[in-house]
């Protein structure tokens, strides 16, 4: 198989590089995590000018037609520099759904705005009770004159504290936690009703839980038919999964990076700490995690936009769940290998450590995966 990139592709990938290094710096990110938002508005639609918002979208909607590929080339150098934006919430998984299930008038009015970065999305899909579940959903959906009236409560809404609308799931019909009945909603953060609590991140995002209390939004607000959206939600997070295994791989590159460097210069006992044998060979573990997660995120980069099927939900559950198993590895041993100081607020490596224990717990920790991936394995 050809792993080599197209030329196109290079460019796309040295201009998400050149970004990132030019305004990422550790002291930059740090300003950016006091900042209102917690993140950079200059940064934000610099990735919208450069087109890097627009990669997985329909030239028709002002996009590049970019593939997984694309998507995980991007994808790997925001995590490299730990980049505090909502892309992969805003542009993969909100703008997915949006994509998929929207009418002509929806996608045209929204996708180009997310696609030049004017526009910021979230998605409030979880609840405090669903651990990973899609379809247990309890928040209420109820017809009345004109649209549709929403109660319930969303966990977990990353990035939804500054978004201008957020994609909702709110059941119409059934019980919880039946696939069928499940509805998405455009709901404006600022509408009546609508309180939002907010809070950081374990790795210092920013993100928010909705309250929502006879919130009402018009029929035009509602993505796609009635009560269907279970499947395209399944589809669109795995999208988000195979970009946020890339994400990762650039959090876990800088991480065993910086390693490596102490472990050549901190001395001890007057010799470099690098020249242990035992220590040796916990790098080259950590290698071998990092390259395991590697060829995975590339997997499930090259089937993120394949028809839906049990083949792709298998390998993107496999991805995922070595994904996590190596984000943890590394983070702990990048840890133990620095010492106190891997600990340290003021050292880039917590924070990539903390990004990647958060990276092992969205969309479904390692044990939630392995359990998906022997499902699957018994119904085939």
């Amino acid at each position: 198989m050809d792993f080599k990139l197209s030329q196109e592709q290079q460019m796309l990938q040295d201009t998400a590089a050149r970004l990132v290094r030019d305004a990422y710096g550790f002291e930059q990110r740090e300003r950016y995590l006091d900042s209102a938002k917690g993140f950079s508005d200059e940064f934000w639609q610099q990735l919208g000018e450069l087109g890097l918002t627009a990669v997985p979208f329909a030239e028709q909607f002002d996009g590049i037609g970019g593939n997984g590929v694309d998507v995980m080339l991007v994808a790997r150098e925001l995590g490299r520099g730990l980049c505090l934006e909502p892309w992969l919430h805003s542009v993969i998984l909100a703008g997915g759904l949006i994509e998929q299930l929207g009418s002509a008038t929806q996608k045209d009015q929204l996708l180009p705005q997310v696609a030049s970065a004017r526009l910021q999305l979230a998605v409030a899909l979880d609840e405090p009770h669903s651990h990973y579940q899609l379809n247990d959903v309890q928040t209420r959906a109820e017809a009345v004159t004109g649209g549709w009236t929403i109660n319930g409560r969303k966990s977990m809404v990353v990035g939804g504290q500054s978004a201008g609308l957020i994609v909702l799931s709110a059941r119409v019909a059934g019980d919880a936690r039946d696939d069928r009945g499940i509805s998405l909603f455009l709901l404006d953060p600022s509408s009546p009703g609508v309180s939002i609590r907010e809070y950081p991140t374990m790795d210092g995002r920013r993100a928010c839980d909705l309250f929502l209390d006879n919130v009402f939004v018009s029929c035009a607000g509602v993505l796609g038919s009635v009560g269907n959206a279970h499947d395209a939600l399944r589809y669109q997070q795995g999208r988000a999964i195979a970009a946020q295994c890339a994400q990762a791989v650039g959090s876990l590159e800088a991480t065993c990076a910086l390693t490596l460097d102490y472990l050549k210069t901190r001395q001890q006992f007057g010799q470099v700490i690098g020249k242990f044998q035992a220590l040796q060979h916990r790098m080259v573990e950590m290698h071998i995690e990092l390259d395991q997660a590697t060829s995975m995120a590339m997997l499930a980069a090259c089937v993120a936009d394949q028809p839906d099927s049990p083949e792709r939900s298998r390998t993107l559950a496999a991805a995922k769940y070595i994904v996590c198993r190596a984000a943890r590895f590394v983070a702990d041993n990048g840890i133990q290998l620095h010492g106190g100081i891997g600990l340290t607020w003021e050292y880039v490596l917590s924070h990539h450590a903390k990004h990647l224990l958060m990276v092992a717990r969205q969309f479904g920790d390692d044990d939630h995966h392995l359990q998906a991936y022997g499902e699957i394995m018994q119904d085939a």
